[in-house]
């Protein structure tokens, strides 16, 4: 994992001040460059009180806000589209609890919902013939709605900038070499930010709302990328994890040679050659990215997918290999939008991520981040055309991919491809003040609250290895929640006093990799723009710094613009202890150690449990799925079987079970809606014989299940010696 801290160069100032600001600072651009330079710079400069560099959604919050306090505000959006990801195919809002949401970005969501009460807001389905699902889901009652099509989000966004009368100057990069002008005495400030162009803009606070942190870097303020060890600041969740990689898992056995079974072909394409370092190692490895697919099936609006340019097919050896290994389910995550679009995401252990392919992005230049974009873009749109055609992907595959296609209706100018790239995270600020796994999980509160977040910890993976066995797998996926709201602290969103006292930075905040795999979020980023440009305001009427700023008039504000600042909902009970298979007597072989076809779902809601989760068959399926776990036995005798589950109302009632043992096999149902009868932990299966120095198992199927199928772990308990 890599720090980069501010080192100061020498600056040369201007021959002339720029009239227009209300001090008389010189100008120095970092890092050095001639007078004559710096002299072009001031010409035709633009002034605003507040500039903001990015047209994220966090971008664009921040200057509805900047507006409603009177003050004058740009928006400067390198691409030629406004909204990043909220725009650019992420319908299905990731949120957490939508109770946490509050100021601009709840209007954003109840503007959602006024959109689609209009009944000319509904051209390829009947209303209501749509349902949302999952977290997004719109309650009865709600004045909001939480899932979108990207053209209702833009349009949302556009009636905004008229609105509120915002000026959004687009397709202009900032000069990253030598683009940002400062101060040249503490304490330092931005006076006026240049793009490749030469087109400059002044202002007294500017704004990063980019995904890449690129005016944060160019400042000279301190960051980071990639992962830092867990004990950098005392987490367990950052870091390399394979232990905890369980989501989005290729199936056991998949071969990692170009030949299989033979090294000396090499390794298929994108898998790392390197052993992962040590759990809780850091490195320089960045999350996946991918593109959010908006589909459809409408056959009137459905382009179908094609064979991209310059597709090559070992791409997607592992992905069919991972078929032929026992996989059968559709790789993707579909999420249901209106007019029956999509927001489609990865999902499993081969699909849409890219994995490992992006490490480069943060720090490269504007012309590699493109070459980057569109590899992205070619290896996605290889994938798709495959599930839907490739033979070697199974018929139930192919038949369900090839019903869907990109939509006439959405980024006309990609054919129905965006070019928003899901950068889940790339540079991240080191402040005075980190938010960590310790502030997600409520052992460290912030202590003046600008915005709530509320996510399950989520990192996607962030590289794929062969094992010593030659097989592949993948590594960097945490997903770990059953936390309830909490609040990021004022500190995180500003550089350190002594860098840049005129900067803040809502999207790439300071926050650990895995703090911030629960704040990334397009309602957060939305949220803490809003308080960015509060702050900002405040720090103009203060003539400060924005890290002097009068806290408590800040927080006054945000309550009245409507910000959730505090979680005063239900809280859960004590989450149940993971019990290491260790510390149980007997034999315990634990679900992790098992042969598995299927049961690729993990849960740690329903406890206690062994290990650091159960595994499940999502309730799907059926007949598809099974598991076994195997022991042999030092000593002849007769042992209790026992299974390990949860209970739950959903689960089956009627889970199939067969034990091998030394007179042949037995065959047992279990109602797993029943709570286990020892220590809530395990049921018995039974009492059998078994002989030493062979290897037993027991399977569990969901062949006619009536719910969920949960395996933690099945132990053997001596009963009696075997005569």
């Amino acid at each position: 994992m890599k720090k980069t801290t501010c080192v100061r160069t020498k600056r040369f100032p201007l021959s002339r001040f720029i009239g227009i600001l209300s001090s008389v600072a010189l100008l120095a651009f970092v890092p050095g460059v001639s007078v004559a330079q710096n002299a072009d710079i001031a010409q035709s400069v633009n002034s605003y009180d507040i500039v903001v560099y990015g047209g994220t959604s966090g971008g664009i919050a921040a200057a509805v806000q900047a507006k409603r306090m009177g003050r004058s505000v740009v928006v400067i959006e390198p691409s030629q589209r406004l909204g990043g990801l909220t725009t650019g195919g992420l319908g299905q809002t990731d949120i957490g609890n939508k109770a946490a949401v509050g100021g601009i970005a709840r209007e954003f969501y109840q503007a959602v919902r006024a959109h689609y009460e209009k009944p000319e807001a509904w051209k390829w389905q009947a209303k209501e013939e749509y349902r949302s699902r999952g977290q997004s889901m719109t309650s009865k009652g709600e004045d909001t709605m939480w899932t979108f099509e990207p053209s209702t989000a833009s349009k949302i966004y556009q009636n905004w900038i008229a609105e509120y009368e915002i000026p959004v100057i687009y397709g202009e990069r900032l000069d990253r070499n030598a683009g940002v002008a400062m101060t040249r005495s503490l304490p330092w400030r931005i006076i006026a930010i240049r793009m490749e162009s030469g087109r400059t803009f002044s202002g007294k606070m500017f704004i990063d709302a980019t995904y890449e942190g690129d005016l944060m870097a160019s400042a000279k303020v301190d960051y980071t990328f990639g992962r830092e060890p867990n004990s950098r600041y005392d987490e367990t969740l950052s870091g390399v994890q394979t232990s905890r990689a369980v989501h989005h898992q290729l199936v056991d056995g998949v071969d990692a040679y170009l030949t299989p079974g033979q090294p000396e072909s090499g390794l298929l394409p994108f898998i790392d050659a390197s052993a992962p370092l040590a759990d809780g190692s850091g490195d320089d490895r960045i999350q996946a990215y991918c593109f959010r697919m908006c589909m459809t099936d409408h056959p009137d609006n459905r382009i179908p997918f094609h064979k991209p340019d310059g597709y090559e097919p070992m791409s997607y050896e592992l992905l069919l290999r991972n078929f032929e290994a026992g996989e059968r389910r559709v790789p993707l995550s579909i999420g249901i939008m209106p007019n029956r679009k999509t927001d489609t995401n990865n999902n499993f252990g081969v699909s849409t991520d890219f994995i490992g392919q992006n490490y480069e992005y943060p720090e490269a230049t504007y012309e590699r981040r493109a070459e980057i974009v569109a590899e992205h873009l070619k290896y996605q749109q290889g994938l798709m055309w495959t599930l839907a055609n490739h033979p070697r992907v199974p018929e139930n595959v192919r038949n369900e991919v090839s019903r869907w296609g990109m939509c006439k209706d959405e980024f006309t100018e990609g054919n129905g491809w965006q070019q928003q790239l899901y950068i889940r995270e790339a540079r991240r600020m080191i402040s005075d003040y980190v938010m960590t796994q310790h502030h997600c999980q409520g052992r460290q509160i912030a202590d003046v609250p600008v915005g709530m977040a509320a996510y399950t910890m989520d990192s996607h993976h962030v590289r794929r290895y062969v094992t010593e066995e030659g097989k592949v797998r993948n590594e960097g996926d945490v997903q770990v929640g059953g936390f309830v709201p909490y609040p990021i602290d004022y500190k995180s969103i500003v550089p350190k006093a002594n860098q840049c006292g005129n900067l803040l930075v809502p999207v790439c905040l300071s926050a650990s990799h895995m703090a911030f795999g629960s704040i990334r979020m397009e309602p957060v980023f939305m949220v803490l723009g809003q308080s960015a440009a509060t702050a900002a305001g405040h720090a103009i009427d203060q003539r400060t710094m924005v890290q002097r700023i009068d806290t408590a008039k800040l927080v006054e504000r945000l309550l009245a613009d409507h910000q959730v600042l505090e979680w005063t909902g239900p809280r859960p009970g004590p989450r149940a202890a993971e019990i290491q298979a260790r510390s149980l007597p007997g034999i315990v072989v634990d679900d992790e150690q098992a042969r598995r076809v299927g049961f690729e779902s993990v849960g740690t809601t329903v406890g206690p449990y062994i290990g650091v989760h159960y595994r499940h068959d999502s309730d799907t399926e059926k007949g598809n799925q099974s598991i076994r776990l195997t022991t042999r036995f030092e000593k002849p005798g007769r042992y209790e079987v026992r299974i390990a589950y949860g209970s739950h109302a959903n689960r089956a009632t009627n889970v199939p079970v067969k034990i091998a043992h030394a007179d042949g096999e037995a065959s047992v149902k279990v109602n797993q809606r029943k709570p286990p009868s020892i220590d809530r932990l395990f049921e018995p299966l039974g009492v059998y014989s078994f002989l030493a120095n062979t290897d037993y198992t027991v399977e569990i199927g969901n062949a006619g299940t009536d719910g969920f199928v949960i395996v933690d772990a099945i132990q053997w308990i001596a009963a009696e010696p075997l005569e």
